[in-house]
């Protein structure tokens, strides 16, 4: 008899089957009844997901990761809309992407497939469930869902809510798959099913995201942690750069796109520094800086070498002094993740020097680095923030939950 991950990959493998040979119109017949269906069971799975609150708060959880475990009512409605908006996204399965004649006449193409089987491994955001079986099931593929132990009775209820739209359009319920067992045994042996799973996305802290990539035979699309930066360059407007890092700091503290570390130009930080400290201490956000950035507010710790490179994803910001922008950019390329970086300057040339010369998924030019989202970016939702280079970088959308096969036409050509 097999083991529990070897019976859920054997019906998601079924699954796949049978999903890679659905047609567009089935697909998003299918999203739209299970965005309804959320809906209509939003106060089930409100019901469970305050079992999941409650147990956090028992457990003494910092306030930002509750935020990103909680739901409401505009929380399922916006899972539910995000579903919709995957409906009307263009297909990309079965799209050619070109078609090439040789000398011989054989003519050779690519086009678009589904990966099969896709894992995802996941802490305690609870709108992954909804997400992640849009943007596989809109691709063809199957998912096995392994969330955390702390959104267990959220993620069984969203599950639920999709499986029986699922049913009610006579689809198959293997498409989405929960790893019920949240016990490290089973999520071990997850990362070994290769062969079962075609590929593993881990979403959630450094912990989980490394653990995932050290020991998973399963080839993995690794999404990363967020020490994102805003750089406020010597020519910024100051009034913008204020209003920008406090929404990117303050809006939601526990996302990976939030602003942990400003970086700010020696030339603006005695007219611009009193103005971000203020805002940032109106949300009692901590603020801990260099010696120079300690000279100007009495607001402001000291910082450690550690906190410049720390995804806080709490009510803490780290500040750097710099004398130009070559030194911002090294600064930034030694201590990010890879996730997004922004600046805000008036200088045309530093703004695409910035975007050139930063090494990370999205850059960003006076604006606020909360914009780096799938649904933000017109995906409708994502599968993850890849931060490796490797077939997809940035927020994942459709298309990055597709491979290529080529396909090759000929007349009877022999070699």
């Amino acid at each position: 008899m097999g083991s529990y991950m070897q019976m859920l990959t054997d019906r998601a493998k079924a699954a796949a089957v049978e999903a890679a040979k659905l047609g567009t119109a089935d697909k998003n017949r299918g999203l739209l009844a299970v965005a309804e269906e959320l809906v209509s069971q939003q106060e089930m799975i409100l019901e469970e997901n305050a079992k999941d609150v409650e147990a956090a708060k028992t457990k003494g959880i910092k306030q930002s990761l509750i935020d990103r475990l909680s739901l409401s009512e505009k929380r399922i409605a916006d899972m539910a809309e995000g579903l919709r908006q995957i409906a009307a996204l263009d297909d990309p399965v079965g799209e050619v992407l070109y078609m090439k004649t040789r000398p011989n006449g054989l003519r050779i193409g690519q086009k678009r497939v589904p990966l099969g089987v896709v894992g995802i491994i996941y802490e305690s955001r609870p709108n992954v469930t909804a997400d992640a079986f849009g943007l596989c099931f809109k691709t063809g593929n199957a998912a096995i869902l392994r969330g955390g132990s702390d959104a267990i009775h959220s993620n069984q209820a969203i599950v639920r809510a999709v499986k029986g739209a699922l049913r009610k359009e006579k689809l198959s319920q293997d498409l989405i798959l929960l790893v019920e067992d949240t016990s490290r045994e089973v999520a071990g042996e997850m990362m070994k099913m290769h062969g079962g799973i075609d590929v593993l996305i881990p979403r959630g802290g450094a912990g989980l995201i490394a653990n995932v990539v050290e020991n998973s035979t399963v080839p993995v699309i690794e999404t990363g942690t967020g020490n994102c930066h805003i750089y406020v360059d010597a020519s910024a407007d100051i009034r913008m750069a204020a209003e920008i890092i406090e929404n990117a700091k303050t809006q939601r503290l526990g996302v990976c796109n939030a602003c942990e570390s400003l970086v700010i130009h020696s030339g603006i930080i005695a007219e611009a520094l009193p103005q971000i400290v203020g805002r940032l201490k109106a949300h009692n956000v901590e603020i801990r800086g260099d010696e120079r950035a300690c000279a100007l507010s009495a607001d402001i710790i000291p910082a450690t070498e550690e906190d410049w490179g720390t995804e806080y994803l709490d009510a803490i910001i780290s500040v750097k002094t710099v004398d130009s922008i070559d030194e911002a950019i090294a600064h930034i390329n030694r201590y990010n993740t890879g996730h997004s970086e922004s600046i805000i300057t008036k200088d045309y040339y530093n703004a695409l020097k910035f975007q050139d010369e930063i090494d990370a998924a999205a850059v960003y030019v006076n604006a606020s680095t909360r914009f780096t989202d799938g649904f933000e970016f017109g995906f409708g939702a994502e599968i993850g923030i890849s931060t490796q280079k490797l077939h997809a970088r940035g927020p994942m959308g459709l298309e990055a939950l597709t491979t290529t096969k080529y396909i090759v036409f000929g007349n009877g050509q022999i070699r």
